[in-house]
């Protein structure tokens, strides 16, 4: 395994908050590339399906809702030409749709992005007990990468995309409450914790995997109005974050682009365990700001506790 201190070299890049994934994605080739993303049926997950096609790959959509999601590969395959779309159902939030997802892929996989998520729910827990947003944002996607390691592996040259969000600066893992079994459900608490785990998972997947070839990053795709994740604000809570925003809303594509550049930007071959947004690695938060990466995301003991936790509870 390589390092256990987080990087400290800034990488940054020629685009921006106001690129696109087809900026990012422009002139790189995937041919021959197999590409997995969760949550493609809609939002920025089928806005980076579709730039991913676009540049050659055979792409699978890891969706619940699989009528949604040939849909959405038609619609894709109408605007890239590309027809190696195909469509497989995943339930994050079930582990035995995950594990039957993971043991029924074949062959290497080149870039795995792991985009699907759900936001400030109603406080819900699985048949396991597990809240939601934990159970389908940090722990679905962690025994979905795991379970395809193999394939990941066997790639040469893999690339996992995490996506997080500024949420994560609101709050660490409360690893004595994860899921809120003896303090107050706050929905705005839980998904800053399942976001600040989004981070941690590829601190301590990159460690773990890097000399497999295999390099994992975290993304903050930017606010984005247009997408499903915002389906349990209301219009109150809609409008106050947009007369609060410190910061300009994205379109799909844009919203897409940081994840595209993760998964596919030359540059970044054998980076891994970094959180960017705005298609640049992020500067370290501080207090005032409302951006950067908070320390607890990217800390290594809280990464690997983590790992031992996450492992402990999907058994």
């Amino acid at each position: 395994m390589t390092g256990t201190t987080p990087p400290t070299d800034r990488l940054t890049t020629p685009f921006g908050a106001g690129s696109t994934a087809a900026d990012v994605i422009s002139g790189i080739d995937l041919s021959g590339r197999r590409a997995l993303v969760t949550g493609a049926s809609s939002g920025i997950g089928i806005e980076t399906a579709r730039a991913l096609a676009g540049a050659g790959a055979e792409v699978t959509l890891a969706v619940r809702d699989t009528e949604a999601g040939e849909a959405a590969a038609a619609d894709i395959t109408g605007t890239t030409g590309n027809k190696q779309l195909h469509v497989a159902a995943l339930d994050l939030a079930d582990l035995a749709s995950v594990t039957a997802f993971t043991s029924a892929w074949e062959g290497p996989l080149h870039i795995l992005v792991n985009n699907a998520g759900v936001m400030r729910t109603p406080e819900t827990r699985t048949p396991r007990g597990w809240e939601l947003q934990f159970a389908t944002n940090h722990l679905g996607h962690f025994t979905l990468t795991t379970g395809l390691y193999p394939s990941l592996a066997a790639a040469g040259g893999a690339r996992v995309v995490s996506l997080s969000s500024r949420a994560h600066l609101r709050s660490p893992v409360v690893f004595d409450d994860i899921h809120f079994r003896q303090r107050p459900y706050d929905p705005a608490d839980a998904y800053a914790q399942s976001k600040t785990a989004n981070v941690l998972f590829a601190v301590e997947a990159d460690r773990r995997w890097a000399d497999d070839g295999i390099t994992v990053n975290a993304v903050h795709p930017g606010g984005i109005l247009d997408t499903n994740l915002v389906r349990h604000l209301s219009k109150e809570a809609l409008d106050a974050a947009v007369s609060a925003a410190g910061h300009a809303f994205k379109t799909r594509e844009q919203g897409a682009a940081t994840s595209v550049l993760a998964a596919t930007w030359p540059a970044l071959d054998g980076v891994g365990g970094r959180y960017f947004e705005d298609c640049n690695q992020a500067v370290p938060h501080e207090p005032g700001m409302d951006n950067g990466v908070a320390g607890h995301a990217l800390d290594p003991r809280a990464a690997e506790r983590l790992w031992r936790v996450s492992v402990e509870m999907i058994g």
